[in-house]
């Protein structure tokens, strides 16, 4: 076996190889397939774990089989790459990971150990490429600290469409409006995640009636964007008592004493119905049975969307907004999504942050538990407010908050609207009602 260092190559002495990887912490491999161009021809020349065959290359156990006499004659590479599933860590963290090219036999043939890594969490490792009528193998490790969208869209690859569609299934009966809301018990305090942990709350009780009931306007799907909902009275925050926000209700993002927050976190949460495959990179699912809710903001100057960050766009270009990264599932307690936001640091020109929560997968909010958001003051670690939803509403999307200037000030109003869309991108219409 033969030890390749960066950016030496070797011809191939057969046909057929396979491309393993060993990385030292959780990873998927993939490849992109692409043209003199270095680009794709289009999505289907991508291999995942969610579509795991292309031309000429096929992702089985975690392993690239690429045949190279398969392989189409307009492309010229095949570039395997390795993706940490926790987009937030980084390839610097732990030790390098390395690429081995054996032949189906399982005879080992080359070696490159990718090193020099250090805030990337992605990486081209190696590709196997034609010259001159012969295949060749290059150690690459080129990395990327923007993330796995960055990589993909330099190749061509779209990552913000709408995964396609489920086979048609009955239209679910819409439900029955809701009996009149009654106070419930106080609900338990969910623990956030550890980022954060708020000081103990005990006895923590909403303070407005109907928490967690939906709007009996939940039962009917609309056509077209909803008119903003009548105005509710504004409330003021209190660390020592969250605020349970009821639909339409405004309030400003001051503490008690007038001053003004600065930075805050945007919290998400639900339960999962059922736990089932893992989603792909730009659509599809691990089984359409699981359930994938996504957080994304919004960000809106004079009534046009200017950027949105949400899971394949992890931070905003000035960076005054983070999130989390892409949580899957919804198990576990506390918030499975946050988005930071910098209010200080917000763009004079932005206006406008909306909120909205998407099921990737098309399942409506009628098989989610439990969702809501809650708003975090980031210095003092104390929730300020929380808006509940107790499902039942039949669709794939909802704006849960717009955060908007008025007079100097950022006040949050709870909307609650339901829309039919699957990405965020595919909200902005439905969205632009509820502007401030």
């Amino acid at each position: 076996m033969s030890s390749l260092a960066k950016g030496q190559n070797a011809p191939l002495p057969v046909s057929d190889v396979v491309v393993a990887v060993e990385v030292a912490a959780p990873a998927d491999l993939s490849a992109l397939l692409v043209t003199d161009a270095g680009k794709v021809r289009s999505d289907a020349d991508f291999v995942f774990f969610n579509q795991p065959t292309g031309p000429g290359v096929r992702l089985q156990d975690g392993r690239l089989h690429i045949s190279t006499a398969q392989i189409p004659a307009d492309i010229t590479a095949i570039r395997a790459v390795i993706t940490l599933d926790d987009a937030s860590s980084s390839f610097g963290r732990s030790a390098p990971p390395i690429a081995r090219v054996g032949d189906t036999a399982g005879t080992p043939l080359f070696e490159y150990v990718v090193d020099g890594l250090s805030s990337e969490s992605v990486v081209i490792a190696a590709e196997v490429y034609q010259r001159n009528g012969q295949w060749k193998i290059r150690a690459v490790g080129q990395g990327y600290a923007g993330g796995f969208a960055d990589l993909v869209r330099d190749h061509g690859v779209v990552v913000d469409d709408e995964p396609a569609a489920p086979a048609p299934v009955a239209s679910p009966t819409p439900p029955a409006p809701p009996a009149p809301p009654v106070a419930p018990a106080a609900p338990t305090y969910a623990p956030p995640v550890p980022a954060y942990t708020p000081p103990s709350q005990p006895g923590y009780a909403p303070s407005q009636p109907g928490y967690g009931q939906p709007s009996p306007a939940y039962g009917q799907a609309p056509q077209q964007p909803m008119q903003q909902p009548p105005a509710a009275p504004e409330i003021s925050l209190s660390k020592d008592r969250p605020v349970s926000l009821v639909k339409g209700q405004k309030v400003s993002l001051r503490k008690e004493g007038g001053v003004a927050l600065t930075q805050i976190w945007m919290g998400l949460g639900w339960d999962p119905v059922q736990r089932q495959g893992k989603r792909g990179f730009f659509g599809g699912g691990g089984g359409s049975g699981s359930i994938d809710l996504d957080a994304s903001v919004l960000m809106f100057s004079q009534g046009k969307c200017v950027e949105t960050v949400y899971f394949g766009h992890l931070k905003s270009k000035d960076r005054s907004i983070i999130h989390s990264g892409d949580n899957l599932t919804g198990e576990g307690d506390g918030d499975d999504e946050v988005i930071s936001v910098n209010l200080a640091a917000i763009p004079p020109h932005v206006d406008n942050l909306v909120f909205v929560v998407t099921s990737y997968r098309g399942q409506t909010f009628a098989e989610v538990q439990n969702a809501y958001c809650r708003l975090i003051d980031q210095t003092t670690n104390a929730e300020l407010a929380r808006y509940t939803l107790a499902g039942g509403m039949p669709f794939t999307g909802v704006t849960m908050a717009v955060v908007h200037r008025e007079s100097g000030d950022w006040k949050m109003k709870a909307i609650g609207e339901g829309f039919n869309g699957k990405t965020a991108n595919k909200a902005i219409p439905f969205v632009t009602p509820y502007l401030g």
